[in-house]
């Protein structure tokens, strides 16, 4: 993927206001941060690329500025993210947070109003921080599933560019069928009289909700629970054991956590960790189970689902894809009603 080039069909315009934001040292950190979770430390996956929570945001925050020009929004959009440790959503299911996911939000309030990099800027730019610490305040920035949004619309189009067909995903987007799609949103207003995100074409709106929903399915599947969930067990037993510190989670890339677990197994390949660490990285299947295996480390979890019902301009006015197109709505069902087998396991490594 050129994320460049996939940056500039998000914005054409790339805002200069922005670089001095990027290069504060609390959104470089998140260079190190992937998207997907740590599923690109495991051979169960296979992404095609690997996208950052840097990348993420700044892709967001082009989204936000397209379509309001609104510095306080961008910026909100740009730092949403500040707070979010190695792993991403790992850092959810460690927290007992894998069915809201959001366990890490009030950290960026707090990032926000004390960092001092962050306050000189926007003194400097007439901003006040309490403008930009919470994008929930902003519904093009951030709105509740199955609404979209900025951080909604950028974070599924990398995904879905990036997972295999490995976990009987049908999906992907081309760079093209991106272009397609996002030049036909505009904003709109919803039913509660906000502005939302939505489409003018209801072909391109059914069209993305199949894709989103589609990848929205591979998130549900207990592939994705077991892996989000033994890293988080492998993330706390790295703590316990003082491996690494809980700080280095907020300071080291996953790069160097990996290399970390790697050298500590290589000394102790006996230890429990170790079986754990090479169990998540050399898992290639997993088992899809009633119960728990004997041998196997088990998952039985429920998580975020992840799905989108977008708006759509038509002749009646503004609706919901799913009042408009059966298809989109048999979707958004089929997601909602799924349930993988009750757990999900894999062999413990030797």
């Amino acid at each position: 993927m050129n994320i460049s080039a996939y940056h500039a069909i998000l914005s054409p315009e790339f805002p200069d206001f922005l670089h001095d934001y990027i290069r504060l040292p609390i959104l470089q950190r998140l260079g190190g941060v992937g998207l997907l979770c740590g599923t690109d430390w495991t051979k169960l996956y296979s992404n095609r690329f690997s996208y950052t929570r840097l990348d993420h945001s700044i892709g967001t925050a082009l989204i936000t500025w397209h379509f309001t020009h609104d510095k306080k929004q961008t910026l909100a959009s740009l730092f949403h993210d500040c707070a979010t440790p190695a792993f991403s959503h790992v850092s959810d299911f460690r927290a007992g947070d894998a069915l809201r996911q959001e366990s890490t939000e009030e950290k960026t309030w707090e990032i926000l109003t004390f960092d001092q990099d962050v306050r000189k800027l926007v003194a400097r730019d007439g901003i006040n921080v309490c403008e930009i610490r919470d994008y929930h305040m902003y519904s093009v920035c951030d709105n509740e599933i199955p609404r979209l949004s900025s951080d909604r619309l950028e974070y599924m189009f990398p995904s879905a560019m990036a997972l295999v067909d490995r976990i009987d995903s049908k999906t992907t987007w081309t760079m093209e069928d991106i272009k397609t799609t996002y030049e036909n949103i505009r904003v709109l207003k919803n039913e509660d009289g906000a502005d939302e995100l939505g489409f003018l074409d209801a072909q391109v709106a059914e069209d993305y909700c199949l894709k989103f929903n589609d990848v929205g399915l591979l998130l549900l599947k207990n592939e994705n629970k077991l892996t989000l969930s033994l890293l988080g067990k492998i993330l706390n037993m790295a703590e316990e054991k003082k491996i690494v510190g809980e700080t280095d989670f907020m300071t080291l890339s996953e790069r160097r956590l990996i290399e970390t677990f790697s050298e500590f197994e290589k000394a102790h390949p006996a230890d429990d960790f170790s079986v754990l660490f090479r169990t998540f990285t050399n898992m290639t299947s997993i088992i899809r189970s009633g119960r728990e295996v004997p041998g196997c480390y088990c998952v039985h979890v429920d998580v975020k689902k992840r799905h989108i019902n977008p708006l759509v301009q038509t002749a009646q006015g503004t609706r919901r894809i799913s009042d408009v197109s059966p298809r989109a709505k048999e979707s958004i069902e089929h997601l909602l009603g799924f349930e993988d087998a009750p757990f999900g396991c894999v062999e413990l490594g030797k």
